[in-house]
C-alpha cells in the first residue's frame, strides 16, 4: 500500500533525525549553561544524563546511517527481494534493533565510569583516557565497522550506478530513476559529513588510547577543541543537506517558512491534504516501491 511504502521509505530517515534532535533538547542547554558559569554546576546526574544522551545521539546517528545504506543497498542492487526484505513488519524490527543495539552500547559506559565532565569543552562525554582496551573497542565498533559496512554498501550501488549508466551488461534491461540517485547522492553526502566530522575525534582517540603517555601531550589543545565541536556540528548539517540536495525537502521547507508569516495558509494546506492527498502518488524516491526502481539483476 502507499502508506506502508511510505513508512518502509522514511522511516530510517526520520530516525536519524531523532537521534540528531536528541542532543539539542537535553546535552546543548547544559553545555550552554556550563560556558556560561565556567563549569559544571548541575550535578553528577544531570551529567551522566547528558553523557547518555551525547552517546545515544551519536551511535544512533552512526547506526541509523548505517541502516539506511543497507536499505538503499537492498533497494538499488537488489530489487527483485527488497519488498520481501524490507516490508513493513521486518522494517519496524529492523528499526528496533537500530535503537536496542544503540542502547546496548551506550550502558558500558557507566560501569567503565567513562562519562565525565571535560571542562575543555564545557560537556559531560565520553572520557578516552578512562580505559585503553574499551576506547579501542568504543572506536571499532562504533565507528570503524559500522563506515565500513556504509563504504561497502555505497561502493557497490556506485559500481551499479556507472554500469548502468555505461550499458556495460547488456544482457540485463536495467533502469535507474533520476529521483533514485538524487535520493542515493542526499544519503551518501550525509554519510561523508558524518565520517568528516567524526573521523578526526575517533582517530584521536584511538592514537591517545593506544599509547596515552606519549601521544596525549603532544594532541593540541586547540585540535582536541576543534574535533569535538566539528562532531557537534554535524547535527546541524543534516537538514541543510536535504533542503539543498533533495526537491521534497525544499518545498517542505518553503511551506513552512510561508506559513509561519501568514499562518492562515497552514489551515488551507491542511483542507487541500485531505482532498488531494487521495488522489496523488507519493514520488519513488519517497516511498521505495520496488516496482517503480525498475532495477533487474
Amino acid at each position: 500500500t502507499i502508506s506502508s511504502g511510505f513508512f518502509v521509505g522514511n522511516v530510517f530517515v526520520v530516525s536519524l533525525s531523532v537521534a540528531d534532535l536528541v542532543v539539542a533538547v537535553y546535552p546543548y542547554p547544559l553545555i550552554l549553561s556550563a560556558i556560561f558559569h565556567n563549569g559544571w554546576t548541575m550535578g553528577n546526574v544531570h551529567c551522566q544524563i547528558s553523557g547518555f544522551l551525547m552517546g545515544l545521539s551519536v551511535i544512533g546517528s552512526i547506526f541509523n546511517i548505517t541502516a539506511i545504506a543497507i536499505n538503499r543497498y537492498c533497494y538499488i542492487c537488489h530489487s527483485l527481494r527488497y519488498d520481501k526484505l524490507f516490508n513493513l513488519k521486518n522494517t519496524c524490527c529492523y528499526l528496533c534493533l537500530t535503537w536496542i543495539l544503540t542502547v546496548v552500547a551506550i550502558v558500558p559506559n557507566f560501569f567503565v565510569g567513562s562519562l565525565q565532565y571535560d571542562p575543555r569543552i564545557y560537556s559531560c562525554t565520553f572520557a578516552q583516557t578512562v580505559s585503553t582496551s574499551y576506547t579501542i573497542t568504543v572506536v571499532v565498533v562504533h565507528f570503524i565497522v559500522p563506515l565500513s559496512i556504509v563504504t561497502f554498501c555505497y561502493l557497490r550501488i556506485w559500481i551499479l550506478v556507472i554500469q548502468v549508466k555505461h550499458r556495460v551488461r547488456q544482457d540485463c534491461k536495467q533502469k535507474l530513476r533520476a529521483a533514485d540517485i538524487r535520493n542515493f547522492l542526499t544519503m551518501f553526502v550525509v554519510f561523508v559529513l558524518f565520517a568528516v566530522c567524526w573521523g578526526p575525534l575517533n582517530f584521536i582517540g584511538l592514537a591517545v588510547s593506544i599509547n596515552p603517555s606519549k601521544v596525549q601531550p603532544h594532541i593540541p589543545e586547540w585540535l582536541f577543541v576543534l574535533s569535538y565541536f566539528m562532531a557537534y556540528f554535524n547535527s546541524c548539517l543534516n537538514a541543510v543537506i536535504y533542503g539543498l540536495l533533495n526537491q521534497n525537502f525544499r518545498k517542505e521547507y518553503k511551506r513552512i517558512l510561508l506559513t509561519l508569516r501568514t499562518p492562515r495558509l497552514l489551515f488551507i494546506d491542511v483542507s487541500k491534504g485531505g482532498t488531494e492527498g487521495m488522489k496523488s502518488k507519493p514520488s519513488p524516491a519517497v516511498t521505495n516501491n520496488n516496482n517503480q526502481a525498475e532495477i533487474h539483476l
